[in-house]
């Protein structure tokens, strides 16, 4: 953190030998081709989501090998089909409660694999989705495995019978229903055109099927119930336990004894979007990196989504302390020195006008504001988080920072951060590069204040670099550079030239990370691929995404 970073090349090329070809081909790799965050579009308001990485297909793979060999490792020389049925039905119904373990916790926002792991949210969503079709495929072989063994003993009317009159039977037979359901109501096409109802419904189908699970267990004819009960009392804790934290966070972040409630500051910007300011009622420490799930009253209040933090300012008010231990109980100012203590915070977004809950709320800024001389409104609003950030990029020599409309708010918290901490002392990062491509000039309203703090840090001419791409200029003439530390050039950037040349003045360790659309993602990830080379220098790559 000490030394210039022309002595950081230790660094820049210390690495296991085949480690480039691993990221190049496993890690780092999308399934074929290139295509890996960009989505697959059927309509303009229907789309089948996106792929999955190479690495994340074999650990795919894996889970649903490593399921069917459980499942079907039976006793095959068997030759009572009946006997052999209900050996498959007992081996189905224990891996579907098994499954249902970690497709709970993976599902959660406070998930504690998150920080224990540094793997992001949107990839153990990724995860819970498989391990929920496995969880329905496995109830649903568990149910026809006693189907046909009751069909066999009493015909179709004994399966009536058995349903509707039946506890044990019916809760299962119940439980079945809400797990299917929720699997076509999960299919991407139907999926991405209702999200929101999606979300709640899913929710409320979860509930329902665990608790006519828990019903099933519970009322089996086997004295004390089925030994699967701790699982699904397990499951219902880690639900809860999901729950209450999200309420804790709500409560602690949006109220204050001595400052009230959140309030939010919304003004609506050109390129329909809103510059959103919450400030919180108490001090919350927010790091670079970081989202929040937000909610504003009178705008969906039922609903939250997530918004990456773009820009954090505490306020604080003086403390005074005893100068030594003797001074303690002194009552004399003289005695004490004063100190910046943090109480509240402010936190700031930058929300795009899509459809739904974001268009709503884009519309009442602008309506707002139509006939007043006034910037913004002001309303109430909750703030869930932070949540992520757990990418540091403290440790590398060089960031380069690729970010596409709205994705700007991502790298801004890393670009102060990472420039206070050059002139501080606190980082090794000697060179940070932005790549911001916007649609037009007036896109860098949103950022304006921000980006004005962050060209007034002291020594940010030694670190920072920004290129920003217009790709619809109105006048390409009138794109003037401010200085060789911020450039503007019409057009879209040459991502493979532009990276290549970063590599070349490289210090120390290297990290590329990337935030905005799918299309954008995917061109910084065959870039860095590209520069993977054996005997090459040290590149690692972040992509920031929220797939649903």
């Amino acid at each position: 953190m000490s030394i210039p970073g022309d002595r950081q090349h230790f660094w820049k090329v210390k690495q296991w030998s085949w480690m480039p070809g691993l990221k190049r081909n496993l890690i780092y790799a999308p399934l074929w081709n290139k295509r890996h965050n960009r989505e697959i579009r059927l309509s303009s308001a229907m789309n089948m989501g996106t792929l999955p990485s190479r690495l994340h297909t074999v650990l795919l793979l894996l889970y649903l090998a490593s399921n069917i060999a459980y499942m079907f490792v039976l006793n095959w020389a068997n030759e009572n089909k009946y006997s052999f049925l209900a050996e498959l039905r007992g081996r189905s119904g224990t891996l579907a409660m098994v499954n249902m373990v970690p497709l709970i916790i993976l599902a959660g926002r406070n998930n504690p694999l998150i920080g224990l792991l540094q793997v992001s949210f949107d990839t153990y969503n990724l995860l819970h989705r498989w391990m929920g079709r496995v969880v329905v495929f496995e109830v649903l072989l568990h149910m026809i495995a006693w189907a046909v063994v009751q069909v066999a003993d009493s015909g179709w009317e004994g399966v009536k019978e058995k349903t509707f009159n039946d506890r044990f039977i019916g809760s299962g037979m119940f439980g079945t229903a809400t797990l299917l359901l929720i699997m076509i109501l999960s299919l991407s096409p139907l999926r991405h055109a209702f999200y929101e109802t999606f979300l709640n419904t899913h929710i409320i189908l979860a509930f329902l099927s665990f608790g006519a699970t828990w019903v099933h267990c519970v009322t089996a004819t086997v004295e004390g119930g089925l030994p699967q009960i701790p699982w699904i009392i397990a499951i219902f804790c880690i639900w809860i336990a999901d729950r209450l934290a999200r309420m804790f966070r709500l409560a602690y972040c949006n109220w204050s004894r001595a400052r009230g409630t959140t309030t939010a500051f919304v003004e609506p910007m050109p390129g329909e979007c809103c510059r959103v300011t919450l400030n919180l009622p108490r001090y919350v420490d927010v790091q670079p990196g970081t989202h929040a799930y937000l909610r504003f009253s009178g705008v969906r209040s039922w609903e939250n989504h997530p918004f990456s933090i773009a820009w954090v300012e505490h306020t604080t008010e003086d403390e005074l302390l005893p100068i030594s231990e003797k001074d303690a109980g002194a009552a004399s100012t003289a005695s004490r020195f004063s100190i910046k203590k943090p109480v509240a915070t402010s936190v700031s977004f930058v929300i795009g006008a899509h459809s739904g809950f974001t268009r709503k709320l884009y519309d009442r800024a602008v309506a707002g504001t139509a006939n007043l001389r006034r910037k913004g409104i002001t309303m109430r609003a909750a703030f869930e988080g932070p949540y992520a950030g757990h990418h540091s990029l403290d440790s590398y020599g060089t960031a380069v920072l690729f970010a596409g409309a709205t994705g700007i708010t991502h790298q801004i918290s890393y670009l102060r951060h990472l420039v206070e901490g050059y002139a501080d002392g606190t980082v090794a990062t000697r060179r940070v590069v932005l790549v911001w491509i916007v649609r037009d000039f007036e896109s860098l309203e949103w950022i304006r204040p921000w980006m004005d703090a962050v060209l007034r840090l002291p020594r940010r001419k030694e670190i920072l670099h920004i290129k920003l791409f217009v790709t619809r200029p109105k006048n390409p003439r009138e794109m003037a550079s401010a200085s060789r530390s911020v450039q503007m050039f019409p057009g879209r950037p040459n991502i493979p030239m532009l990276l290549a040349k970063e590599v070349h003045e490289q210090e120390g360790a290297m990290c590329v990370t990337v935030c905005g659309p799918g299309g954008l993602a995917d061109d910084v990830r065959h870039a860095v691929r590209s520069c993977q080379r054996e005997r090459g220098t040290v590149i690692d790559f972040v992509e920031e995404s929220f797939t649903w």
